[in-house]
């Protein structure tokens, strides 16, 4: 039972946490009054580390599941 709450309570915790995490670099744009380049700047920079995570869970998963084998 615990093992099947984990398994589908893991991926909507972490979704939260990525949409929260952007929330934040929207925020802190908005305040720093960063105009359309700093905004997409920070988004680029900041949010390479939530892509690189996106990308290892799909690489991981890719990998495990035989996909494309």
């Amino acid at each position: 039972m615990r093992h099947a709450f984990e398994t589908w309570i893991t991926p909507i915790m972490i979704g939260g946490l990525i949409l929260f995490m952007c929330f934040i670099i929207w925020d802190l744009a908005k305040k720093s009054r960063a105009g359309r380049f700093g905004t997409i700047m920070l988004f680029v920079v900041l949010g390479a580390g939530m892509l690189g995570y996106v990308l290892k869970v799909v690489i991981t998963w890719t990998l495990e599941s035989g996909v494309g084998v």
